[in-house]
This record gives C-alpha cells, sequence and structure tokens, in this order.
C-alpha cells in the first residue's frame, strides 16, 4: 500500500526539524501577504532557509499563494514567483488564475497545486484545474467520505485532504473587527496578526466559540472544534489519496509536534497491520485529547455527514 505524505504547516524555521524527525513529508509556508492562513509568517530568507533544510532530508517545501490578487499586488507576482523558483521550491499552492498565468510566464517547470478552499467539491473542475497546469488539487473541508472517495476514482490529478486541525467558516477582506470597535467608539487596538488566539465569537445558543483574526489578508473566523480522524484513516488510504494535511494555524509548536508524530505512527501502522491499528486506534484519540487547547473539541468534521441536494 503507498502511504499518503504527511502534509503540516509549521510555525517558524525552528519547526522544520523537529517536524521531519516526527515524520512529517513536505510542509506548506509562505508570507500572509500572499498566502491565506498560514500558520506562521515566513519570509523570503526564511524561504530560502526552509528549502535548505527540508531538502537536505529528502523533505518537500510547498509555498502558499492561494490569496485573492487585485491589480495593486499582481505587479509583485512575477519578482516573487521568480525568487521561489531560484530557491527551488518544490510546489506553488494557488487559487487565483494569475498566479497560473504568471507562472507560465516566470516559471514554466513549477509544479502548482490548486487551492481555492471551498470550491474544489467535484472531480471535473480538479480536472478542469490539473488540464490548465495544476499536478494536485486541496479537496473542500466540506465534502464526505463518499464524495472524497468517488473524486479519487475519476480525478486525473493527486488530491489533499485535510484530517486534522480548524478549518475556516467565513473570511471577509475588510477589517471586520477593527470596524466594529471604531463604530462602538472602543478605543481598543486589534493585533493584525494569525497568532493572536485571544479573540473568539460566542454563540451562547449553540454553546461554541469560534477563533477569530485579522491579518493582511482580512478578517478570519474559524470552526470551533478541530478536525481529528486519526481512527479512520483506512478507506482513504485504501483509495490512495496522496496527501493528508495537518493545519497548524492557532496551534503551538508542541502541539503540532506531538499530533504529527501520532499521525505517522497511525498512518504507517495503518498500512504495515491493519488489525493493529484497528486495536490501537481509540487509543490515539485519547492521547490527542489529553493535549487539546480548552475549548477545542475533536469532531470528524464534514467527513461523515449525509449529502443533502
Amino acid at each position: 500500500m503507498r502511504i499518503p505524505e504527511l502534509l503540516v504547516t509549521p510555525t517558524c524555521v525552528e519547526d522544520i526539524e523537529p517536524l521531519i524527525q516526527a515524520g512529517a513529508d513536505a510542509f506548506i509556508i509562505g508570507e500572509q501577504r500572499y498566502g491565506l492562513r498560514l500558520a506562521g509568517e515566513f519570509s523570503r530568507n526564511d524561504i530560502k532557509e526552509v528549502v535548505q533544510i527540508a531538502h537536505a532530508k529528502n523533505r518537500k517545501v510547498y509555498v502558499a499563494m492561494n490569496g485573492i490578487f487585485h491589480n495593486d499586488k499582481i505587479g509583485e507576482l512575477p519578482d516573487y514567483i521568480s525568487y521561489l523558483n531560484e530557491v527551488g521550491i518544490d510546489a506553488i499552492v494557488f487559487g487565483d488564475p494569475s498566479v497560473l498565468m504568471t507562472v507560465k510566464e516566470i516559471a514554466p517547470n513549477m509544479r502548482l497545486h490548486w487551492n481555492t478552499e471551498t470550491t474544489a467539491t467535484n472531480w471535473y473542475t480538479c480536472n478542469y484545474w490539473g488540464r490548465k497546469g495544476a499536478e494536485r488539487a486541496v479537496l473542500a473541508r466540506e465534502l464526505n467520505m463518499d464524495a472524497i472517495l468517488e473524486m479519487k476514482e475519476h480525478a486525473k490529478v493527486k488530491l489533499e485532504v485535510q484530517v486534522h486541525g480548524m478549518t475556516c467558516m467565513f473570511h471577509s477582506k475588510r477589517s471586520l473587527i477593527g470596524n466594529y470597535f471604531e463604530f462602538q467608539g472602543k478605543s481598543m487596538e486589534v493585533k493584525n496578526d494569525s497568532n493572536n488566539k485571544n479573540l473568539f465569537l460566542h454563540d451562547n445558543e449553540r454553546n461554541n466559540k469560534y477563533p477569530i483574526f485579522e491579518d493582511a489578508n482580512g478578517t478570519h473566523i474559524m470552526s470551533p472544534n478541530d478536525i481529528c480522524i486519526i481512527d479512520e484513516l483506512e478507506e482513504m488510504m485504501d483509495a490512495e489519496i496522496e496527501s493528508f494535511k495537518i493545519d497548524g494555524v492557532l496551534k503551538s509548536p508542541q502541539y503540532l509536534l506531538e499530533v504529527t508524530k501520532k499521525y505517522r505512527y497511525a498512518m504507517d501502522l495503518c498500512a504495515k497491520d491493519r488489525e493493529q491499528y484497528e486495536e490501537q486506534k481509540d487509543q490515539l484519540i485519547e492521547e490527542i485529547e489529553k493535549i487539546q487547547p480548552q475549548n477545542r473539541p475533536l469532531d470528524s468534521g464534514f467527513f461523515f455527514k449525509e449529502t443533502v441536494y
């Protein structure tokens, strides 16, 4: 059985070596100016350093350029993509067609992963972007297991599925938090940083707390729970989904390290000894629950939701 790539979003350069030792196969990094909801901010020099560290251990580095680019940023893309090509990253993650067009012109041999967060919901669309040059599609988090397996049967591109971490429920390019406090006449500074973990929206009716933060891309409202399907990997591994992603946004480096270790163990065990995996998977869930941050319960996301037509 082919074991999927274990893809992790590190918070800083110092995370890379420990995560490699923990079993990560690839990393998504980048700058918030070009990428959405990154676990950490990586400058050009940081990206170069991560590439050197990762490639020395035969690991891969992908750079997120999945933001929405208006005319004021289009002119910056050739220089940035040229730099990424020069330092030897393994792929660019994109959503906006402007990135695709610029890559074709500046770095035609660069690999591309198509990620529009919510619209990769059917194999036909994935294959369309595959014909345009993408070798991988990042599937929407709203898909259930049956839909994912069906897409794998028909997709002609590689597929990436998030298996752990929070997901984005709402995104606006406006600074909604700052605007709200200004409207209320409150002189309260809003730190524009995705590492700010202290802001929540409270839903008393559902008893949920939604993390919310602002950065260069606007306002992001995240899910109240974390996806965790470390105990439900069998079907996707049997279908040979190519990449499993652990999203580390708003998580500590230590948490990310421990979760990566557990998924590495679970994936290898599932591939080599299915019976043993079945016996141990409940224990793996319990171990992750012990290190979960407060107010971040685990659930299975949309994986087992019924599709309503």
